[in-house]
Parts: structure tokens; C-alpha cells; sequence
């Protein structure tokens, strides 16, 4: 008679003298199911054409509207790939903690997707970050380890290092200033989504603050077309008011950051960004943060300087966080 094989057992096992499977350690395949359909809900986020802020002949400003995902900011596709690729290697599981140091966006991002996936996580935060973000945060039902608002992400990453070195298995250290899946988001995504719907851009400009938007994107961009330009942007001084971004030159060089790739680098005013975003409210009307509205004014000096191309920046996140700021601005 035929024999009829029964079905595997879930996770892994192995079979004892006698020939009888033993099930040792189960894999989380709902935990791995949950991540993966969670993938429909990072990326995919529109192309907008700049018309009234910004009009020249011959060139056009576009700009990606990165809060229309999951977490509201273009940090959920380095998060979720971060942490998607950490499951699957078995760094992480529902018995450890996700663990990282961030200026907010990038923790909301975590508590966001950790939250769908019943993770916990701690985030090591300068204690001057926005209470908006600290409220987020807390309702999102992260632990929040606060770090010298003197020393800024660069205090918190030592922080985080220090208890990851302490407790190594009690957290998963994330590290997004060294993890090589922050840029690849980018590379994977950010960078094709771009290109499918705009294959003739000439310019990419961005921001650095982790580098894995600009790395990621520029990288991926210049393998589609090594014609495409790629402009950097930092603040033109170590204190700024554009939250998420680096001075490079005064802080701590994140690990992924590839000195080689931007064209050009252009240093941008706070105050400066502070105007494009009042202006933006106006013109286009999309209410958006600092730190696009910097991203906005790069792409705009770009512009001038062209006689002709199709130029892309990002919109890492709208105004929701930023309520204060926006108030004082717009008053």
C-alpha cells in the first residue's frame, strides 16, 4: 500500500534515534506572514509637479509625497526594511526589542510597523525632540529612553550602542546610521518608483541626515541613467532648525553616507526653508515640514541654474508633526 506523507511540522525539528520527528524551535511563520503583507502599505507614493511655487521654461521641479504611507514620512521604507530583513535572519522575534536611536521619524516609523506586528520598541530620543513627537511616540506605546539634548542623534546612537553592548539578548539594535538596509529601501523602491513614472528626470536632490534616502536613491538612479545628477543637501550651519538633517562636517558621519556620489552639495538656510514652506502653503497648497520645504528650496536654486531638465526632490513628511513650528511660522 501507498504510504501518504504526513505534512511537515512547522518550524524546525529533527528526528531522534528511533526515527521520530522532535519539534525544538518553532518559526514565527504568522509574525513573517504579518511583515510581508504589511509591504503593501510602505512605498508607492505620488510624483507631484510643482507648478505655482516655481515656474521656469524648459524645467520642471517634482516632488515625492512621502507621508502618504504607513507612518506618515519617507522613513517607513528604511524601517520597514530594516526590520523585514531582521525577521527573516531571525535577529528579531516577539522576544526581543527593537531598539534604535532617532529624532522621531524614523521611531515613529518603528512604532508604527512594530505596533502591526505586536513588537515591542525602545527608542533612545534627544530629550528636546517636539512634544508632538514624544506624544506620538508614547500612543504608539513605545519606550522612549531620553539622551542629552545637548549631543542630539549623535548622543542617542551612543546611548543605544551602550545597551545593545550591555543586553544583547534583550534588543535587536537597529542601528539605521550603519544598517546597509536603510539605503537599499531606497534602492529598491524610492529610486524605480521614481524612474517608472518619470523616466526622463535629469536631477535628484535630497537631504542628508541618516544618507539613506539620498545613497539609496542616487545609486539606483545612476545605474538607469548615468547622465541623471545628483545634489546633496546639508545645512549651512552645525545648529539648524531642520530636524532630521546632519551638518556633516560638525557631526557624526553616518557609516552608509558615500562621500563620492553627489555632483554637487548645496547648503541650505533655515530660515530660507522656513520661507519656501510659507510659500509652499500658499502657492501649492500643501502644508508640509521644514525639512521638505528645505529639500523644496535645493531643488529650486537647481532650477536656476538649469536651462533645461526635469528635477526631483522629497517630501519626507507633511506639517502633522510640527504643529508648534507651523503655528509660529504661519501666525
Amino acid at each position: 500500500m501507498k504510504k501518504t506523507l504526513a505534512p511537515p511540522l512547522s518550524g524546525f525539528f529533527y528526528l531522534n534515534t528511533n526515527m521520530r520527528a522532535i519539534h525544538t524551535i518553532p518559526d514565527d511563520t504568522s509574525l513573517l506572514k504579518k511583515v510581508f503583507d504589511l509591504q503593501a502599505h510602505v512605498g508607492h507614493t505620488p510624483l507631484y509637479k510643482i507648478t505655482k511655487l516655481f515656474s521656469k521654461s524648459n524645467v520642471s521641479i517634482y516632488a515625492k509625497q512621502e507621508w502618504k504611507q504607513l507612518g506618515g514620512s519617507v522613513k517607513a521604507r528604511a524601517a520597514y526594511n530594516i526590520i523585514r530583513n531582521a525577521i527573516e535572519n531571525g535577529q528579531l522575534s516577539r522576544n526581543k526589542i527593537l531598539l534604535d536611536a532617532t529624532s522621531g521619524n524614523t521611531g515613529i516609523a518603528y512604532a508604527t510597523i512594530a505596533q502591526q506586528l505586536n513588537l515591542k520598541v525602545a527608542l533612545c530620543l534627544p530629550e528636546n525632540a517636539s512634544e508632538e513627537r514624544k506624544q506620538i511616540l508614547r500612543m504608539l506605546g513605545a519606550d522612549i529612553i531620553y539622551t542629552s539634548k545637548f549631543e542630539g542623534t549623535d548622543g542617542a546612537q551612543e546611548v543605544a550602542r551602550s545597551l545593545s553592548k550591555n543586553f544583547p539578548f534583550k534588543y535587536f539594535y537597529a542601528s539605521q546610521y550603519t544598517n546597509e538596509n536603510n539605503w537599499k529601501a531606497h534602492y529598491n523602491t524610492t529610486a524605480i518608483e521614481i524612474f517608472e513614472e518619470l523616466p526622463a528626470i535629469t536631477h535628484f536632490v535630497a537631504g542628508l541626515g541618516t544618507t539613506g534616502t539620498f545613497v539609496g536613491t542616487g545609486r539606483r538612479l545612476r545605474t538607469l541613467n548615468p547622465n541623471i545628477k545628483l545634489i546633496s543637501l546639508q545645512p549651512d550651519l552645525p545648529m539648524h532648525g531642520l530636524e532630521g538633517w546632519k551638518h556633516l562636517e560638525t557631526a557624526a558621519v553616518p557609516a552608509i553616507y558615500d562621500p563620492s556620489l553627489a555632483d554637487e552639495t548645496i547648503q541650505i538656510d533655515t530660515n530660507e526653508a522656513y520661507e519656501i514652506l510659507k510659500k509652499t502653503v500658499a502657492a501649492e497648497g500643501m502644508l508640509i515640514s521644514p525639512s521638505s520645504a528645505a529639500n523644496l528650496a535645493g531643488a529650486i536654486k537647481v532650477a536656476q541654474k538649469i536651462d533645461r531638465g526635469n528635477i526631483v526632490t522629497i517630501l519626507p513628511d507633511n506639517a502633522d508633526k510640527y504643529k508648534d513650528v507651523i503655528k509660529q511660522l504661519l501666525k
